[in-house]
């Protein structure tokens, strides 16, 4: 899949010929999803448009995240009674299912644009603009916003550094290049404001969000002769520490962290109103091994270097699921 620059023409004429947005980016959303959905309604609204944030789903909003006010400045968690008149702009989904955390929200509206950076997207909009090899959907949309020559406000510059910072793990990921360096530096230059960005997301660390992550370092075992890390949060420990699903956000990047992994996979219990399915998160340190193709395998998705999935298997099954794949892709045996 190659993107073209029809493609990034079909999203500019469809953001400018229409005035009716309902904006909106996928579940259990990150920094880059949030960042993304905000850079967005801001733009929107630059450009003389009625723009409408959303983000349905019963999971509050990730801790770390409530410095951006979302709420305040209009984000709403129940689907908007027009949502049916308003073009859908899809920001950083890798799946329609994904879209605003809402089962069927595209088939409900008559277009969907398109915008992310995961290389498995099915290109599931009327328009699409998918740039694998760009860092964040958060740099995706800084060139679109570019291209609709909307003025980048100190405010607009901080949402696209989120989205950016967090998808690249503050620089340190293999998906930061001198493009995204340079992109950084420019939102820094149009107002970002780094040190409110760091504390607001990196030292804003609800207590419970330690505890949790706790008790999956306590239950964290090594395979594979040290190759793959996997541990695993009950629903029980949610309740006991008093968290709710969003704070394990983060806890798999710890897990990657081990010396000698090569991957690292965190499986979740839902809370007890929520799905069956277990999530699993997962995190590749390798080229040689490509999580997001693991991810597919169980209908789930991501990137090379981070995806995950649901299931519905036990702890045990879906870790052994886990341990072949990767095994199978290194061409190595499976450690007894």
């Amino acid at each position: 899949m190659t993107t073209t620059n029809s493609d990034l023409a079909a999203v500019v004429a469809a953001l400018e010929r229409n005035d009716k947005f309902l904006v909106t980016s996928h579940e259990a959303p990150d920094g880059d999803a949030l960042g993304s959905l905000l850079a967005a309604h801001l733009a929107l609204e630059k450009l003389g448009k009625d723009s409408v944030m959303f983000l349905g789903g019963p999971s509050p909003m990730p801790g770390e995240y409530t410095f951006l006010d979302l709420p305040e400045r209009g984000l709403r968690r129940e689907r908007p009674a027009d949502s049916g008149e308003r073009v859908l702009l899809a920001l950083d989904c890798a799946s329609a299912a994904r879209v605003g955390a809402e089962p069927g929200l595209v088939d409900a509206v008559s277009f969907t644009v398109n915008v992310d950076h995961h290389h498995d997207n099915p290109r599931f909009g009327d328009v699409n603009l998918i740039v694998e090899d760009a860092s964040s959907t958060g740099e995706v949309l800084a060139d679109l916003l570019r291209a609709l020559g909307v003025e980048v406000t100190s405010e607009i510059a901080e949402a696209l550094y989120i989205a950016i910072v967090t998808d690249t793990g503050r620089f340190q990921y293999t998906n930061t290049t001198p493009k995204t360096l340079r992109l950084a530096a420019e939102l820094v230059e149009a107002g970002a404001d780094v040190h409110r960005v760091f504390q607001g997301v990196y030292e804003n660390v609800q207590f419970a969000k330690l505890k949790l992550l706790a008790r999956a370092l306590d239950r964290a075992q090594v395979l594979q002769g040290g190759e793959i890390v996997v541990s695993y949060l009950l629903r029980d420990d949610f309740e006991d520490v008093g968290a709710s699903e969003p704070y394990s956000e983060g806890i798999i990047d710890v897990l990657r962290s081990v010396e000698g992994a090569l991957v690292s996979a965190l499986i979740r219990e839902p809370p007890r109103d929520g799905a069956p399915a277990r999530k699993v998160s997962l995190r590749s340190s390798v080229d040689e091994v490509d999580v997001s193709a693991i991810a597919r395998k169980s209908g789930g998705g991501g990137h090379r270097e981070a995806a995950g999935f649901s299931s519905e298997l036990a702890i045990e099954e879906i870790t052994d699921f886990i341990v072949r794949e990767v095994a199978a892709q290194l061409g190595t045996a499976i450690a007894r």
